[in-house]
């Protein structure tokens, strides 16, 4: 353990304050994460996760605007986890190290799904329970406060965290989740305390003058393997060295219930057709595909010339509608962010993984589930952020988006 000065000391020096938001020079202040596909119980059922998962996301978005926030609310069936994105967190003093699902779209942190909370000298527990339904899982325990520790020099004291004692839907070797969200999101979760808010783990790195600016970088990279260290997280800034180009921001939405998430407005276009009028939605990593309102989905199919898939619940391309697939234009503010044909695509060596066919052609273009005009319209996911560095500012209320050495990357 550092000693507190000595560790503010070089987390100064690691920070370069000299513009809006701070740029987080080399050595980075960074969590590195590894891309993770769930290869137990055969086949994953990715579409039925991710839209479970949005399901959840819209109907929470739903309870807050309506003002009946409650832990129970929206209580929906649970698909298992399907592709995740995990970060090694320490919590407790001498740390015990969880592998913890990174999610922009949740704000709370907990453990034990897997691996059992050790408590230590830095445990507390609150008395408080807890719990959280995910659409894509759940978990229900005691909230504790502990020091929490993030990579390699981000200490965090007295942080909540929830310790489960039930979890449905997590895979074995996973233990919870690090919840970057907006802070309303723990809204409801404490069952004796329904409109406490939790402050998050970002927002804890700022008041304890760890960092400048409650900024998160995401980075991923995409990747062909079923297991890689692709991606980081970048707290108190950005990493210049993850993004080419401009680094541009968009307000957060002020349309609910998509106000309540990482929200934006956007328009898309498959080259020159509008399959989607500007309309609100998230940007959030734990949707693994681009999920359109049914209405969007149904356009870009016709479009594309893709079929249904009923094995992987995919869209399923022929070799020669891949090769005149056209850009799927994002439309964010001013700017255009154009995702390839190969952008457009699972990774072909992954196929199996999905129940589909070695060498075919899938889309991460699917279907929301429900139809444009009810605030939550679409989900920029996992396959459009490993495209696009992203940026979540808490500080200016914002989202940043910048092209990166893997926008047109053809390893899909």
């Amino acid at each position: 353990m550092f000693p507190a000065a000595s560790l503010l000391t070089t987390l100064l020096l690691a920070l370069s304050i000299v513009a809006t938001p701070v740029e987080v020079r080399t050595p980075h202040v960074t969590l590195p994460f590894a891309k993770r596909i769930n290869t137990r119980g055969g086949a994953i059922k990715l579409v039925e996760h991710d839209q479970a998962r949005a399901a959840a996301l819209k109907d929470r978005g739903a309870t807050i605007q309506n003002g009946k926030l409650d832990r129970r609310a929206g209580s929906i069936a649970v698909t298992n986890e399907a592709v995740r994105y995990i970060a090694a967190v320490g919590v407790g003093s001498l740390a015990t190290t969880y592998n913890l699902i990174v999610d922009t779209g949740s704000s709370n942190t907990w453990v034990g799904a897997s691996t059992a909370y050790e408590a230590t000298s830095t445990s507390m527990n609150t008395g408080e329970s807890v719990s959280v339904s995910y659409g894509s899982g759940s978990f229900y325990g005691e909230e504790w406060t502990d020091t929490v520790t993030l990579g390699s020099g981000l200490t965090i004291t007295k942080q909540s965290i929830g310790v489960a004692s039930t979890s449905t839907g997590f895979e074995e070797g996973v233990d919870g989740i690090v919840g970057i969200g907006p802070e309303i999101l723990t809204e409801g979760t404490l069952t004796n305390e329904p409109n406490t808010e939790i402050p998050t783990v970002t927002q804890n790195l700022y008041t304890q003058g760890m960092i400048s600016e409650e900024v998160v970088g995401v980075f991923f990279a995409p990747t062909t393997t079923d297991d890689s260290t692709n991606g980081e997280l970048t707290f108190g800034g950005v990493d210049t060295t993850k993004y080419t180009g401009t680094l541009t921001y968009t307000p957060l939405t002020t349309t609910s219930p998509a106000m309540y998430y990482w929200g934006i407005n956007e328009s898309i276009t498959y080259g020159s057709t509008t399959i989607l009028a500007e309309t609100a939605g998230i940007v959030d990593t734990g949707t693994t595909l681009i999920l359109l309102a049914s209405n969007a989905y149904s356009e870009y199919q016709s479009v594309t010339g893709a079929t249904y898939d009923s094995t992987t619940g995919l869209l399923k391309l022929t070799t020669a509608q891949y090769d005149a697939l056209q850009n799927l234009n994002f439309k964010i503010g001013s700017v255009t962010y154009a995702l390839t044909p190969n952008g457009q695509i699972w990774p072909r060596s992954l196929n199996t993984y999905l129940g589909g066919t070695s060498g075919s052609i899938y889309s991460i273009v699917n279907d929301l589930g429900t139809p444009s005009g009810e605030g939550f319209d679409f989900i920029n996911g996992q396959s459009f952020i490993e495209r696009f560095y992203s940026v979540f500012d808490t500080t200016n209320s914002r989202v940043g988006f910048a092209t990166t050495s893997y926008t047109d990357a053809t390893t899909n």
